[in-house]
C-alpha cells in the first residue's frame, strides 16, 4: 500500500512537471474557463504547504551527507518522503499560479519574477528527488541545490507578498517603528506628500505594475490618469461622479467596495484627503500651501506632514476669546498650523486700516509670527507698532507707503527672516537699516527706488540674505462655499431656501435657472429665498479682495402628495432597502453613496403600489434615481404609471422612456417626470423596467443592471 501511494504520487509529479511546462509554452494562447479560474483563484491559500515542506526536506538535504546521518534509513526516507510531499504541492501551486495569472491585472516585472521562482522551486525540488541516488550527486551538489532552492522561496515569497499586499508589505512595520521623515507643510506637493502615500498603503496592493486590478495601476501620475478597464479613477472637479470615491464609499461588505475587505481600510480623514484633491482639480504638482489657509484639504492634509519649518517657540498661546475677536471683515488671526502658538496676521481692506488696527495686536505682540501688510496704508510711524512683536518671522510690506527711515525701527526683530519690500520707494539708505538685521535671510525688493547695481553692492556685502527682483506672489484666498442649512430637497406647498457662511461681511449670489452665478447681476441672497416649484439652485459666495468661491449646486422638488402607504408588488434587494417603503416619500434625497439607508435598489423591475385615503387630482408622477455605470446603476428603460379608484382595475395613465446612459457618461441624480391629463385616483401603481441586459462597455455586460430610487415625486 505504501509503494503503491509512492508509485502514484510519483506519478502525479511527472505529470505536474509535463503540464506545468505545457502551461509555460502555450501561455498567451490559453482561454481559461471559469471553473478553471476558480481552481486558480485557490493558490493563495494552497502556496503554504510546498513553503513549509520544501524548506524543511532542503534544510535536512544540506545536511544529508553527514557521517552520523548518512546511514540513518529514517533519516533518508524521512527526506525522501518531504521531496515528493513537496514538489508534488509546489506543482500543484504552481499550477493554480499560471492559471491565476491568466486573469486580467497580474503583470509586470514582480509577477514575472515571482513565477520564474515558482517554477525553478519546483523543478529544483523535482531534480533533487529523481537524480538524488545517482552516483553524481554529492554533498556539495546537495547543498548547492538545496540552497538554492531555499533562495527560491524566500524571495519568491516575498515577491509573492508584494503581488498581494503591496512592494513595501514586509518592511512597512519596520519603517514605521524607525520612523519616517515627513515633508514640511511649505515644501508639501498635494500629490507626492499627502495623496500618493495613502495610495501606497491602502490601494497599491491590487492596483500595482505588477498586479493591475481591473487594469487599474496607482503607481505613478500617467497610469492614474490612464484608468482601467472601467475608465479613468476620476473626473477631475466632479468627486462625487469619480469612480475611486464611490468605491470607497460603498458599504465595507460590498463586493465592489475598496479597499476589499480584509485589507487596511481608509480612515476618515484619508477619504476626505482624496475626495478634495479630486474636488480642487486633481492637480499633481499643486504645492499644499498654495491652497488657502482655509481649505479643508490644507487642514486635513496638514496632520500628515511635518509642522512648518522653526515650529518650535518659546512662547506660550494666546487666549483663543482674543485671537477671535481680533479676527473681523479686514483682518484674519489665525494659528501658523494646528497645535502651534504662532500665529498669522493678513490685513485686507485698506479703507478700513487705520494705525489703531496695528496697536491692537499688540496684545498678541509675543506670539504673531508672520504679518501680511500688503497694500496697506502703512506708513513709517506704524513701524514701532511692528517692531514690538519680537517673535516675527515673516514681514510683508509690499506696497505700502513707509520710505528708507521707517525701516530702522525693525532692526530691534531679532527673529525676522523674511521682509517683503515690492513696490515701495526706499533708496539706497535702507540698506544701513537692514544689514542691521542679522536673522534676515531673504528680501523682496522688486519695484522699489533701489538701482540694479545697488542691489548688487547689497547682494555682495550681506552673502547671507536672498535678494529677490522679482515680486512675491500674494494672491488673495478663496472664500469658502456657502454652507446649505436647509436640510430637505422635496417640499409640499413652497420652503425657504436657507444659507450662511463662515465668513463676515460676504454676500452670497443665487440663481434658480440653474445658470452660474455671477457677483453682479444675479440676484443677492438676503435672509431666505422662497420657492414654490422645481428648481436647480445655485449659489457663491463673493466679497472685496477675496476670490469667489466656487458653485454649490442643489436641486429642490415640489411633492404636493404622500401616500398614506406604499406596498412592495416586487421587493427591493436585502442590501439596499433603505428605511422600507417611508425611503420613497420621506422628502429627503439621497447622494452617491448607495450605502446611506436613502436609496432603495432593486436588480428586478420595480414594482410599487402607492395608496391613497381619499381621492386626489394628479397629473404627474416623478421618479428620482439615479446613475452611475461604474456600479452598474442605470436608468430603467421604461416607466409605466398606472392609476384608477379600484387596485384590482387600474388604467394606464403614462409611459415614458428615460434617456439611457452612455458609454463615459458621468454618475448624476435625475428626475423623470411622467405628465398625464388630471385624473381623480386612491391607487397609483409604478413599474420601473430594469436594463436586463447591460451594454458591452459596461463592468458587467450582457447582466442585469440596477435600478436605485430615492423618492416619488406626486402633483
Amino acid at each position: 500500500m505504501k509503494f503503491a501511494t509512492k508509485r502514484i504520487a510519483e506519478n502525479l509529479l511527472f505529470a505536474a512537471d509535463i503540464f506545468i511546462l505545457f502551461l509555460v509554452f502555450f501561455e498567451s494562447r490559453m482561454v481559461i474557463p471559469a471553473w478553471l479560474q476558480s481552481v486558480g483563484r485557490m493558490h493563495t491559500m494552497f502556496l503554504h504547504f510546498p513553503i513549509v515542506f520544501i524548506l524543511l526536506a532542503m534544510g535536512m538535504e544540506f545536511f544529508r551527507f553527514r557521517p552520523d546521518l548518512q546511514n540513518q534509513t529514517f533519516y533518508q526516507d524521512f527526506i525522501k518522503a518531504l521531496l515528493l510531499t513537496g514538489a508534488l504541492s509546489a506543482a500543484i501551486t504552481v499550477i493554480m499560479g499560471l492559471l491565476l495569472s491568466n486573469e486580467s491585472g497580474y503583470s509586470g516585472s514582480t509577477v514575472a519574477w515571482h513565477k520564474w521562482m515558482g517554477l525553478a522551486i519546483v523543478f529544483i525540488a523535482s531534480a533533487i528527488y529523481w537524480y538524488r541516488n545517482s552516483t553524481w550527486y554529492r554533498a556539495r551538489i546537495a547543498k548547492v541545490s538545496a540552497a538554492i532552492a531555499i533562495i527560491c522561496v524566500v524571495v519568491g515569497g516575498h515577491l509573492g507578498a508584494g503581488i498581494t499586499h503591496g512592494e513595501d508589505y514586509i518592511s512597512t512595520p519596520l519603517i514605521a517603528s524607525l520612523g519616517t521623515a515627513k515633508v514640511p507643510v511649505e515644501k508639501a506637493v498635494i500629490y507626492t506628500d499627502v495623496v500618493q502615500p495613502i495610495f501606497r498603503s491602502k490601494c497599491m496592493s491590487c492596483h500595482n505594475s505588477g498586479k493591475a486590478k481591473g487594469g487599474l495601476v496607482l503607481d505613478n501620475p500617467d497610469d492614474i490618469l490612464k484608468g482601467g478597464k472601467n475608465g479613468k479613477p476620476f473626473v477631475a472637479l466632479h468627486a462625487d461622479s469619480s469612480l475611486i470615491i464611490q468605491r470607497i464609499k460603498l458599504p465595507e461588505d460590498e463586493k465592489k467596495h475598496m479597499p476589499l475587505t480584509g485589507k487596511p481600510q481608509l480612515t476618515a480623514d484619508e477619504m476626505n484627503i482624496i475626495y478634495r484633491w479630486i474636488q480642487s482639480g486633481a492637480d499633481f504638482k499643486k504645492k499644499l500651501i498654495e491652497l488657502p489657509v482655509t481649505d479643508s484639504l490644507r487642514i486635513t492634509a496638514s496632520k500628515y506632514l511635518a509642522p512648518p519649518e522653526e515650529e518650535k517657540y518659546d512662547f506660550a498661546s494666546a487666549d483663543e476669546k482674543t485671537i477671535k475677536g481680533l479676527s473681523n471683515n479686514y483682518r484674519v488671526v489665525y494659528p501658523l498650523a494646528a497645535e502651534s502658538p504662532a500665529l498669522v496676521v493678513d490685513f485686507y481692506n485698506k479703507k478700513q486700516f487705520t494705525s489703531k488696527s496695528l496697536e491692537d495686536l499688540l496684545v498678541l505682540k509675543k506670539q504673531i509670527v508672520d504679518l501680511n501688510l500688503n497694500k496697506m496704508p502703512v506708513v513709517d510711524a506704524d513701524l514701532k507698532n511692528v517692531a514690538q512683536m519680537e517673535n516675527l518671522r515673516t514681514l510683508d510690506l509690499a506696497f505700502t507707503n513707509i520710505t528708507a527711515n521707517g525701516l530702522a525701527q525693525l532692526t530691534m526683530l531679532k527673529y525676522l527672516k523674511s521682509l517683503s519690500l515690492a513696490g515701495d520707494k526706499i533708496d539706497k539708505s535702507a540698506i544701513a537699516s537692514l544689514g542691521k538685521i542679522k536673522s534676515l535671510k531673504e528680501v523682496f525688493v522688486w519695484d522699489t527706488g533701489l538701482t540694479g547695481d545697488e542691489i548688487a553692492q547689497w547682494q555682495k556685502a550681506n552673502n547671507q540674505v536672498q535678494f529677490v527682483e522679482g515680486f512675491k506672489q500674494t494672491a488673495p484666498m478663496q472664500l469658502n462655499l456657502p454652507i446649505m442649512v436647509t436640510a430637505k430637497s422635496v417640499f409640499t406647498d413652497s420652503m425657504h431656501i436657507s444659507l450662511r457662511h463662515p465668513i463676515p461681511g460676504v454676500q452670497i449670489r443665487y440663481t434658480l435657472d440653474g445658470s452660474g452665478p455671477d457677483s453682479s447681476a444675479s440676484p443677492l441672497y438676503s435672509d431666505f429665498v422662497a420657492v414654490d416649484k422645481d428648481v436647480m439652485f445655485k449659489a457663491r459666495a463673493f466679497k472685496a479682495t477675496w476670490l469667489g468661491s466656487d458653485t454649490i449646486t442643489y436641486n429642490f422638488y415640489k411633492s404636493a402628495y404622500r401616500p398614506d402607504s406604499i406596498g412592495y408588488i416586487s421587493l427591493p434587494d436585502d442590501s439596499y432597502k433603505g428605511d422600507g417603503p417611508n425611503t420613497l416619500s420621506d422628502h429627503l434625497i439621497g447622494d452617491f453613496n448607495t450605502g446611506s439607508g436613502r436609496w432603495q435598489g432593486f436588480q428586478k423591475d420595480m414594482k410599487l403600489l402607492l395608496k391613497f385615503e381619499k381621492l386626489v387630482k394628479l397629473s404627474s408622477v416623478g421618479l428620482h434615481f439615479m446613475k452611475n455605470s461604474g456600479s452598474d446603476i442605470f436608468p430603467p428603460v421604461q416607466v409605466e404609471i398606472w392609476g384608477g379608484n379600484d387596485q384590482s382595475h387600474l388604467r394606464l395613465l403614462k409611459t415614458v422612456t428615460p434617456k439611457p446612459m452612455v458609454k463615459g457618461e458621468n454618475a448624476s441624480l435625475c428626475l423623470q417626470e411622467c405628465k398625464f391629463p388630471p385624473t381623480s385616483v386612491r391607487f397609483i401603481k409604478v413599474i420601473a423596467v430594469n436594463n436586463k441586459k447591460l451594454p458591452k462597455w459596461s463592468n458587467s455586460p450582457n447582466k442585469p443592471g440596477w435600478v436605485f430610487t430615492d423618492e416619488i415625486m406626486l402633483n
